[in-house]
């Protein structure tokens, strides 16, 4: 199985939280691939900068490798299928971020039940 985080899900595991529990965490490590999208890192700036979050994007964008997760790039595909999703989600990096899921095909895993409405490749922790 290819999995694609969420942005908190991806915080949560490289910063040890205990949010993300024992059983995330087993899918994680016995998935074939786990992707964090490019977006996850633009979502950290923008709400650093905004004092909404104390995160370093940098150091953030260095942890997808240094914690074997493989960074999936936003490409042009994948900004033209939000366009194509019903407005469940008001988040434009959630919508992306399933937008992404849907066409590469990859397991989303989310600490966000609402994704799941989009589709079934939503796994919701």
């Amino acid at each position: 199985m290819r999995l694609l985080l969420d942005t908190h899900v991806f915080l949560w595991a490289v910063t040890g939280s205990s949010k993300l529990k024992a059983g995330s965490r087993r899918l994680m490590e016995s998935a074939d691939e786990v992707y964090v999208s490019a977006a996850s890192i633009w979502e950290i700036a923008i709400k650093s900068r905004l004092g909404k979050l104390d995160a370093d994007a940098d150091e953030l964008a260095a942890a997808i490798a240094a914690s074997g997760f493989v960074e999936l790039p936003v490409r042009s595909v994948h900004a033209a299928a939000t366009h194509r999703l019903p407005m469940h989600h008001d988040d434009p990096f959630d919508r992306l971020l399933v937008a992404q899921a849907m066409s590469e095909p990859l397991r989303l895993l989310s600490a966000d039940a609402i994704l799941g409405r989009y589709t079934d490749l939503v796994i919701p922790i």
